[in-house]
């Protein structure tokens, strides 16, 4: 196991009140393998047990923990300070972690510590968190919290899931608010992690590759109903001069697949036809491309600015 997962990036799962780590596991085993291949997941339980009854007592075995305890309005909290110093301590230890999953409260603590951590408050020996997968999040209610944590928009590339049918609806659209240029994947059922269809699967793949790999966010808020495409989250490759999209193609298919499993290759023709003759005449069929035309010895160009 641990040489399967060498060099990849770790992500902490933090789970909804009284339930626990390996239930949270159980239920994004729900979704494709895929949309977390390039992570490892590490879930651990609540430092607290469950202080009364758990909405899955019919569902999953106990024990099951909470990560601190709140009032009925959601305005007051115990053992707050307590879990954040915990989990600070947990991900200096077990880390570096690159990123966070939460459902409901565990989002809304993951939020938290996403907040302070970009204000310089905690983890500041531990490298920033770079990404955050929320779901049925929500903002902390208590002023003395929100009025600190939430002032600025959060700068880390997120997704957030959306129930339709659901009271936390609204606080879930709350919390995506808080963030820079979130993700938002709506659907219909309630507090749950949702199943994902193949359009949900391919938007937080997409979204996963372009962070991980290419270490920048796609930068566009994307609503369930009407995607767009980010230029930046292609991978597009340049062939040399006097060849072809297509022969470069087939140069890249030498190497292993896994290298670029994680990307979608484009491989376009240069834009203008070849002025010469070409170095792969009798290896490769024509026709031959090249980008921009430039002298004997590099110093001169024509062409360039067009081809920008």
């Amino acid at each position: 196991m641990e040489a399967a997962n060498f060099g990849k990036k770790k992500i902490l799962c933090l789970h909804g009140f009284r339930t626990s780590g390996s239930f949270l596991k159980m239920q994004i085993s729900k979704w494709d393998p895929s949309v977390f291949a390039p992570f490892v997941l590490d879930f651990p339980d609540g430092i607290y047990p469950a202080g009364g009854k758990s909405e899955i007592e019919a569902i999953f075995p106990p024990p099951y923990f909470e990560w601190f305890q709140f009032s009925k309005d959601f305005t007051g909290q115990t053992n707050l300070e307590a879990c954040i110093d915990y989990l600070c301590n947990y991900m200096e230890t077990n880390g570096p972690f690159h990123g966070f999953l939460g459902f409901s409260q565990g989002a809304a603590l993951s939020a938290l510590l996403l907040a302070y951590q970009a204000q310089g408050k905690i983890l500041k020996k531990h490298p920033p968190i770079a990404l955050f997968v929320s779901i049925s999040g929500s903002k902390f209610k208590d002023p003395a919290i929100s009025e600190v944590a939430y002032k600025e928009l959060i700068k880390v590339r997120s997704v957030h899931f959306v129930g339709e049918r659901h009271w936390q609806k609204l606080p879930s659209e709350e919390l995506a608010a808080a963030f820079e240029h979130p993700l938002i994947i709506r659907h219909p059922q309630g507090h749950t992690v949702p199943r994902l269809d193949e359009e949900a699967v391919e938007k937080v793949s997409s979204w996963i590759r372009h962070g991980v790999v290419l270490q920048r966010s796609i930068n566009v808020e994307i609503k369930h109903e009407n995607r767009k495409k980010a230029k930046n989250g292609e991978m597009s490759w340049l062939k040399g001069k006097l060849t072809s999209g297509s022969f470069l193609k087939k140069q890249i298919s030498k190497w292993d697949p896994s290298i670029f499993a994680l990307f979608d290759m484009d491989f376009p023709d240069g834009i203008y036809p070849a002025e010469g003759k070409s170095e792969i005449e009798g290896i490769f069929p024509p026709p031959y491309f090249e980008w921009f035309q430039f002298n004997k010895d590099f110093t001169e160009y024509t062409n360039l600015e067009a081809c920008i």
